[in-house]
Formats: C-alpha cells, sequence, structure tokens
C-alpha cells in the first residue's frame, strides 16, 4: 500500500496519499461487525425457518380441521 497519512482526529482512518482514499484500519472493529453480520443471517435464517414451519403447521392444522 502506497503511503498512508493519519486522517485528523480519527483513531483508525488514514488518507491514501496517491489516491486520497479513506482507509480504516480499525481490524478489531472491523472483525466486530463481521461477526455481528452473521449473527444477524442466521438469526434471519432461523426465523425464515420457524415461519415456514408454522405454515406447514397451519397445512396440516386445516387439513385435519376438514376430515
Amino acid at each position: 500500500m502506497a503511503d498512508l497519512i493519519r486522517v485528523e482526529g480519527e483513531k483508525n482512518l488514514y488518507r491514501e496519499a496517491s489516491s486520497g482514499a479513506i482507509v480504516n484500519k480499525d481490524t478489531q472493529g472491523y472483525s466486530q461487525y463481521l461477526s455481528e453480520k452473521q449473527r444477524r443471517m442466521n438469526d434471519k435464517k432461523e426465523l425464515e425457518d420457524v415461519k415456514n414451519e408454522l405454515s406447514e403447521i397451519k397445512k396440516l392444522l386445516s387439513e385435519l380441521t376438514k376430515n
């Protein structure tokens, strides 16, 4: 990576001298973000599974009450 210049007043932000891009070097924060994102994805999948199971139960109950 090219020369990095610390952004004034920011602990983990740097500006790349050649392109002017801002680079965040907070690896711990990024790891926490990825963990939280994975947890949210797992929660969403679990909720979808519960919804599907509930739908199946409702369908079965409906069939039972028709007979």
